[in-house]
């Protein structure tokens, strides 16, 4: 069985379940997102504002603000789990967007907006049988706290046939952070292989005023972006425009291809993808504590440390960003070949399981997660 990782949940001494949870343990312990919009489930959804929780429906989908006394908030979208927002408070009073998101629309999404960016999950579970399974729906499944103290909401999905496997995605709001951690049941009677990450686009003026500092001595693989669903927001140049060939010939070379292989799934690793490329191309070791992130950059930490902050000169705010349970860390960067402030202006972390996948015995669970540190409170 593989242990539970230590988690960044508060102690249950700290929230305080709101009235609304006893109601809706009585009813259904998960309820679709349907019975929000009906007229049964009005006044429960009104006593949710007890906790600091309220919803607004968008077409198919509903908005859940989470929303402190402080000022700090933070936005989800339900059912696809997307954290779009995290408005944390500065020491200068007001509070900073510290999530990237872009909101538009695409040929094939019937005119709908399509959003991209935030804090997401992209997991996969496959069984000895070979089946596999991705949450994509979230239903809620739990609301605590007050919004005087923090708040928290659990999200679940359970797997469909074949695969025996239950996701919760905690989130949890404090005055000075935001937590995604996920908890997987392995409730079959064989092992599971979990692949996949917590991606989190952190919004900066430009990536040339960004700096990660802390990973120096870590170890790294070049490897292209992972794209799960276009949660990442890529430039349409990222692989072609004019770097330094000094620092960019394998990569474009990784690039090329990855792309001549026409699938999102296909196996990254060295062998396979770069068999005419050089090995010590293609990994390293980082040899700066203060990176400056202005280089296009994507790349897997396999010894990176728990805890790293991500520093915006332009912003003048920092950002720690934590690790729970994820061995790897895979750090995306668009250039800064593109205005300030603009839809590019971000620095995507994600902590990983792609190079190595984690493995649930029978029976077992598996916890891990990401938190945002606001030290400018």
């Amino acid at each position: 069985m593989i242990a539970i990782v230590g988690s960044f949940l508060p102690s249950p001494n700290i929230l305080r379940p709101c009235n609304l949870w006893g109601n809706l343990r009585n009813k259904r312990r998960e309820f679709p997102l349907s019975a929000l919009a009906s007229t049964s489930w009005q006044q429960d959804v009104d006593s949710f504002r007890e906790c600091g929780v309220s919803f607004s429906n968008v077409g198919d989908s509903y908005v859940v603000r989470l929303a402190l006394d402080n000022g700090s908030a933070a936005k989800l979208i339900l059912p696809n789990g997307l954290i779009t927002s995290f408005k944390a408070q500065m020491w200068h009073g007001a509070t900073m967007e510290l999530l990237h998101t872009t909101v538009s629309a695409t040929e094939n999404s019937g005119g709908d907006a399509v959003i991209q960016g935030g804090l997401s999950l992209a997991l996969a579970f496959e069984n000895d049988a070979g089946v596999s399974w991705s949450p994509n729906a979230w239903a809620l499944h739990r609301v605590n706290g007050t919004p005087q103290d923090s708040i928290q909401v659990e999200l679940i999905s359970t797997s469909e046939e074949g695969v025996n496997a239950q996701v919760k995605h905690i989130i949890t709001l404090r005055p000075d952070l935001l937590t995604s951690e996920v908890l997987v049941s392995n409730l079959s009677t064989s092992s599971l292989r979990l692949t996949g990450s917590a991606i989190c686009h952190l919004t900066v003026s430009t990536p040339d005023a960004a700096y990660a500092l802390g990973l120096q001595g870590s170890d790294f693989f070049i490897r292209p972006p992972f794209v799960p669903n276009s949660s990442i927001i890529i430039p349409p140049d990222f692989n072609t425009s004019g770097q330094d060939p000094s620092k960019s010939s394998a990569f474009d070379k990784l690039f090329t291809i990855w792309d001549s292989r026409n699938s999102p799934n296909a196996k990254n690793d060295v062998e396979s993808m770069a068999k005419d490329i050089k090995e010590e191309e293609l990994e390293g070791e980082e040899d700066d504590n203060y990176k400056h992130l202005t280089e296009k950059l994507s790349r897997i930490y396999t010894s990176a440390p728990r805890s790293l902050t991500i520093i915006d000169r332009g912003r003048r705010n920092s950002v720690a960003v934590n690790r729970s349970g994820f061995k790897e860390l895979h750090m995306f960067s668009p250039g800064s070949e593109h205005e300030w402030y603009n839809k590019y202006s971000y620095i995507c972390i994600g902590h990983s399981a792609l190079l190595e996948p984690i493995i649930l015995n029978a029976q077992s669970e598996w916890r891990g997660g990401l938190q945002l540190l606001n030290p400018n409170f």
